[in-house]
């Protein structure tokens, strides 16, 4: 085989580049699902700290900024 046959077929057995890009994959996916986790988290705070403010004085204005 020549050289340029050798080379390619070394490239396409390599497989030590593999195991960075299956790091970012799953470091992405936990960065997604955090978001997603801290945005629910944070809706349902907001509802539970109106819903407290109701019961205490439901003439109040409540506001949650």
């Amino acid at each position: 085989m020549n050289k340029l046959s050798i080379f390619i077929q070394d490239f396409i057995e390599d497989e030590s580049g593999l195991t960075a890009v299956e790091y970012a994959i799953a470091g992405g996916l936990v960065v997604g699902g955090m978001v997603v986790a801290f945005g629910n988290l944070g809706t349902a705070a907001t509802n539970q700290i109106s819903s407290l403010c109701t019961a205490v004085d439901a003439t109040a204005t409540c506001t949650t900024s």
